[in-house]
């Protein structure tokens, strides 16, 4: 198993990022979380890492802390829970949010979730509850995020958030709300996935 990488950041394009590790350029799916706190392309980087293995391809996602992959595997044990969607989850709710949902017994706040129906918010309040006491608390420091201007951050967002499971019309209707001038991508994303689950 592939633990971690170190290696340069070649490019990022959630939920994708490229790292280059001694010449060999590793595709890595990340969660929002962590493209939040990465630093502008070019700079080397140290992420967490959890290899999947499936019968049409090897996928690899990466997270920037050992308790947020921690979280990412809890959640892929879930019946009925991917890799996919646990990575949409992981972006579209806070660690702590997402733990107070579980004791709250709060389907709804869960269902807002893109691909997360009820039957699945259930079984997520279900199986996580007993794993909540194993899993550490996530926490990322945001002071040392670098932000890298786009000539469309607008574009990037919306297709970062149709790539973690919104329709277009969705993605483009949540960014257009809270877009604002000179923002980044990675903001434009944080502030849309925010606004979209109060709706």
């Amino acid at each position: 198993m592939i633990g971690f990488l170190r290696g340069k950041l070649l490019k990022k394009q959630p939920p994708l990022l490229i790292l280059d590790v001694n010449g060999v350029g590793y595709e890595i799916n990340a969660p929002m979380t962590t493209f939040y706190i990465l630093p502008d392309i070019g700079n080397e980087i140290e992420i967490f890492t959890h290899l999947v293995v499936r019968d049409d391809a090897h996928l690899l996602f990466g997270f920037a802390t050992e308790n947020e992959r921690h979280l990412f595997r809890n959640l892929i044990k879930v019946n009925g829970v991917g890799a996919k969607m646990a990575l949409t989850i992981l972006s579209g709710i806070e660690a702590d949010e997402f733990s107070q949902c579980i004791q709250n017994n709060d389907a709804e706040r869960l269902i807002k979730l893109p691909g997360v129906g009820k039957k699945t918010a259930e079984r997520l309040i279900i199986e996580m509850r007993d794993r909540l006491d194993n899993l550490p608390k996530l926490t990322i420091n945001h002071e040392n995020n670098k932000v890298k201007t786009y000539t469309a951050p607008a574009d990037e967002a919306v297709s970062a958030l149709t790539s973690l499971g919104y329709k277009p019309s969705e993605a483009s209707r949540y960014v257009l709300a809270i877009a604002e001038d000179n923002m980044s991508s990675e903001e434009l994303i944080r502030k849309a996935l925010k606004h979209s689950v109060k709706k």
